[in-house]
Order: structure tokens, then C-alpha cells, then sequence
């Protein structure tokens, strides 16, 4: 149990049988999933449980031939390959109809016939969906603010350089002198400048650990996307295969009262029933039409979904089981977990740490600057004299004390990054109920899930023993139409809380995963290349110069 695809699974004798190897919507839509029928089509039943005596759902989606047309070499070839049991056939041979996967049979063993499983769907999002691509681009930004913090301990070196023209007019006291007269010249100077800070209130040491912190972040960020995209994949791929199920419930539901609508055309025509049971057989057939309308739309709307998640138009999904086995084995040991792994609380964590690190970056504008400042310059024509070079060569230490800047607005920033160093606090306490709550909520679900199963199997067992004995008593006249349609619609519905169940337990066991911190690739095994955050990292962390992206950009 645990398993689901939305099919048709092993039945009693005057029933169908279903045999491995056909998947997906398309062979269905193709094929016609028939309710027993026997001679006349006067009592049309279906079973669509999907689930084994065990409770385990079985393969997926079979066409349905009428065993007197099937030729005996195909039922031997499929017995020989173990697709069909000799007793099983055996005991259908009393049956009207013969569920077995025939054209889709011989299609799966040829080359190109692939189906789509939950892990290659959950891999191809984790590699091409846009959401989490976007976050790792955003994940490469924020390592660039390392080498930003770090160019605080590196040198500020700049060529300068200027070129003009001087007039210049002299009239000393003494007349002849060489600084006497009017000079027109060309004037200019070279030079190279120099900087080094030395100590600025440890501003670039806690702007480094800010980045740093931001960095960590940004990654439990990413983690916490690949969660959710991961839990949004396998969420869609189960909408379609439940969708799937549930429509083709509704398609042989048609096929079911078109049938009891004709055979009681048939009885009124002699008598045997009132114009009353024609309308209401009319009405439970335009019910069931709307319905199936309703269930169209809705397979629509999470193929939509599933395609904007996955990447791709889903192609035979395979049945997908359950990760139950990956879970923890109690309610306690999975909040535990939660609380120690979940990328929700370790980003936060991260951002009290880098509030931190801003309250120590704002009180820095309080401390001295000492800073080492050079220069080399080269003057030529030097005040516009002709022929009166220079050379100037400096070394000087500064420093700077600050009594009071910017009329008070470094203690204002001082006091509203403690503010959001205390909100960060509390955001990491927020994220540590919500991630609680999400975990027990997740588990509970699953737990329901469980017994809704269990549930729905009895449900459907009772509604197709209750619809049998309400058929035969309506042909004696014991019980109405209306008895019958009303028993019909019982079952169905049954079968559909049964599908939605299943699909719900998977559901439910991929959401408390992501609700533990743990839906990730690497334990879902998918077979795919990581992306490890810490490659471009290494790559840039240490750059001094350089305008291109470790890629190429």
C-alpha cells in the first residue's frame, strides 16, 4: 500500500483483470476501460479500486477487449512473459470482459517507448525549472559582496594626470630679474596616488562577516526553493495522475447510465416502468456528463500546472509510490529535525547573524580612521615659468576623529540597526512555529491519508456488494430506479474518495519531507548533477581585478 496511478486492479471472476505494461492517459483515452457488460448490457457494473487485496495500487492504465475476441497466441504470449496468469485467465474466460494491454503491450518493449517516472519528472525540474534557476543566479550575486567587503583591506592606487595652458605675467620690483615679464606656456603634471586604511573601526572585519552571513543565507535560501519546487513537482504529478483516474471514473460512469438509460427505455416501452424512472434515469445521465466536463477541466488545469513546474507536457506517467520509508519514525523526531535542518530557520538564523554584523558596521562611524596616504607627482613648466620642473614625492599618515557628523545621523543608524537586529530575532522565533506547525499538520495529514484508505477500500467493497443486490432486487421489483441510480452514484463516488486518498498519501509524504528540511535531491536520489553553490564561490571570493563572470560572461 502506499503506491498510485490511478488504474484498475485485480477483480473477482465477472469482472475485469488488469495486466501490467500500459501507463498514461493517452492509451486510455484510446481504449475504453469497459464495465463488465454481459448479454443485452443489462446490468453494467465497474470496479475501479486500483488497489490489490494489500491495499497496494496496481499498474497503470489497461484497454479492455472482449475475451472472445482475443486469439490464443497473444494470451499465451502474455502468459509466457508473465504478464497474465494461466489461473487468472482461466477464471476470466467466464467473464464479458478481458482487460489486458495489448497494443500498448508490444509498443512498451519497442525503443522509444518511455515513460515519465516521479524521480525523472522531479529531475527534470530540479535541472530546468526557471524558479530555482533564478535563485541559484541569485545565490552567484550575493557571493560578489565578499570581494566588495574584502577591497576594504586593499589598497586605492590612481594615475592622475593634467595638461593646459598658462598666461602668465610678472612685475617685480627689481627689473631684469629672470621672474620678470609675461610668459605664455604650456603647463602639466603626471602623478600616481596612493591609499591604505589601517584601522576604520573594524568596519571592513564585521562588512566581511555581514557578507559572509548573507552568503549562508542566500544558500538556505536556494535550498528552501528546491524544496518547494521539488514538492510542487511531485504535487502536480499527482493531480494528473489522480485527474487522470477520475475522469475515466466519470467517462465509464457515461457508459454505465447510458446503458441503464436504454434499458429502461426498453421497459417503459412494455410497461414495466413509469415516464418518472426515464426522467430520472435522463437526469442522472446529464449529472454524470457535467461531472465528466468538470473532471475535463480540472485534468486540464494541473496538466497546465505541470507543465509550467516540470517543464514538460506529461507524457505516461508512471505509477509513484510513497517515500514513507524516508521519513522519521514519530511525530517528535521529525519536529527535532525540523528545527535543527530546515533552510527556513537556518536562513533566518543567518540574518540575525548579519543584523548583528550591521550593528557593528554602524557603531564603526564612532571610531578613528587612520589611514596612509601617497603620492608621486611630476610638474612640468611648474607655475607656468618655462623650463621649471618639479618632483614631488609624499608618504603621510591620517587620521581622523570624529566629535560629531552628519548632525547625529551615525547614532540614529546606530539605534535603528539594533531595532532590526531585535526583528530579525523575532522573525527566526516566527519561522521556528511556522515550521513546527507545518511539520505536524504535514504528519497529520499523512496519518489521514492512511486510514481514509483503509476507509474507502471497505467503502467501495460494500458499495459494489450494495449495488449488485439493489440491481437484482430492482428486477424483481423490490427496489426503483431511482434505488439503483442512487447506488451507482454511491460507488462512484467511494471510488473517487479512494483515488483522492491515494494521491493524498503521496502528497502527504512529500510534504512532510519538505516540512523536515530533507526533500532535497541528493536524498530523493535523483539522477541528476547537483548544484553545488560552493564552486562559484571558490571562483570569486578571492578576485582582485577582473570583469568576467566565472562562465564566461
Amino acid at each position: 500500500m502506499g503506491s498510485f496511478h490511478g488504474a484498475y486492479g485485480k477483480r473477482k471472476a465477472g469482472t475485469a483483470f488488469c495486466v501490467r505494461g500500459v501507463r498514461g492517459a493517452e492509451e486510455w483515452d484510446r481504449a475504453c476501460v469497459m464495465p463488465h457488460i454481459e448479454r443485452r448490457r443489462k446490468s453494467s457494473t465497474l470496479d475501479g479500486r486500483g488497489l490489490n487485496d494489500q491495499g497496494s495500487c496496481t499498474r497503470a492504465n489497461a484497454d479492455c477487449v472482449d475475451v472472445d475476441h482475443v486469439d490464443a497466441s497473444s494470451i499465451h504470449q502474455l502468459i509466457r512473459k508473465g504478464f497474465l496468469r494461466k489461473e487468472s485467465f482461466a477464471r476470466s474466460r467466464h467473464a464479458a470482459g478481458l482487460c489486458m494491454a495489448l497494443l500498448p503491450f508490444f509498443a512498451a518493449f519497442a525503443p522509444d517507448a518511455r515513460a515519465e517516472s516521479m524521480s525523472s519528472a522531479l529531475a527534470r525540474a530540479y535541472m530546468t525549472n526557471p524558479d530555482l534557476n533564478q535563485e541559484r543566479a541569485s545565490v552567484r550575486a550575493t557571493d560578489e559582496s565578499l570581494p566588495q567587503a574584502t577591497s576594504g583591506w586593499r589598497p586605492n592606487v590612481s594615475a592622475v594626470g593634467s595638461y593646459g595652458y598658462s598666461h602668465l605675467y610678472t612685475n617685480l620690483p627689481t627689473q631684469g630679474t629672470v621672474f620678470s615679464g609675461t610668459y605664455n606656456n604650456d603647463i602639466g603634471s603626471v602623478g600616481l596616488n596612493f591609499s591604505q586604511n589601517v584601522f576604520n573601526g573594524n568596519r571592513t572585519l564585521n562588512t566581511v562577516r555581514q557578507s559572509e552571513s548573507n552568503i549562508l543565507g542566500a544558500r538556505e535560501g536556494m535550498r528552501n526553493t528546491e524544496q518547494n519546487i521539488l514538492q510542487y513537482g511531485a504535487t502536480a504529478y499527482m493531480n494528473v495522475l489522480r485527474d487522470t483516474a477520475i475522469l475515466n471514473l466519470r467517462r465509464n460512469n457515461i457508459i454505465v447510465l447510458e446503458e441503464q438509460l436504454r434499458q429502461t427505455r426498453d421497459r417503459f416501452n412494455v410497461g414495466e416502468v413509469t415516464k418518472t424512472d426515464v426522467a430520472q434515469s435522463e437526469s442522472s445521465l446529464a449529472s454524470a456528463r457535467s461531472d465528466y466536463f468538470a473532471a475535463q477541466a480540472n485534468l486540464q488545469t494541473n496538466i497546465a500546472n505541470y507543465r509550467q513546474i516540470i517543464g514538460v507536457e506529461p507524457k505516461r506517467l508512471e505509477p509513484a509510490a510513497t517515500i514513507e520509508k524516508l521519513l522519521p519514525g514519530n511525530l517528535d523526531r521529525a519536529v527535532d529535525i525540523a528545527m535543527l535542518e530546515h533552510p527556513a530557520i537556518q536562513a533566518a538564523l543567518h540574518s540575525v547573524d548579519a543584523a548583528q554584523s550591521q550593528v557593528k558596521i554602524a557603531e564603526s562611524a564612532l571610531y578613528p580612521k587612520v589611514d596612509v596616504v601617497g603620492q608621486v607627482q611630476r610638474q612640468f613648466n611648474a607655475n607656468g615659468i618655462p623650463g621649471y620642473p618639479t618632483f614631488n614625492v609624499s608618504l603621510v599618515g591620517q587620521v581622523s576623529v570624529p566629535l560629531y557628523e552628519n548632525g547625529g545621523a551615525s547614532y540614529s543608524q546606530i539605534r535603528q540597526a539594533k531595532e532590526k537586529l531585535g526583528q530579525a530575532e523575532l522573525q527566526a522565533d516566527l519561522q521556528r512555529t511556522a515550521v513546527r506547525a507545518s511539520v505536524v499538520s504535514s504528519w497529520s495529514q499523512l496519518e489521514t491519508a492512511r486510514a481514509v484508505i483503509q476507509s474507502s477500500l471497505a467503502a467501495v467493497k460494500a458499495a459494489e456488494i450494495a449495488l449488485n443486490g439493489v440491481r437484482e432486487e430492482a428486477r424483481v421489483g423490490q427496489r426503483t430506479t431511482l434505488d439503483v441510480l442512487n447506488a451507482q452514484q454511491y460507488l462512484l463516488n467511494t471510488r473517487v474518495s479512494l483515488v483522492t486518498a491515494q494521491r493524498d498519501r503521496v502528497v502527504a509524504s512529500y510534504v512532510v519531507m519538505a516540512s523536515i528540511g530533507k526533500l532535497t535531491a541528493s536524498n530523493l536520489h535523483l539522477s541528476v548533477v547537483q548544484y553545488d553553490p560552493t564552486v562559484h564561490f571558490e571562483q570569486v571570493k578571492d578576485k582582485w581585478i577582473g570583469i568576467r563572470t566565472p562562465d564566461g560572461r
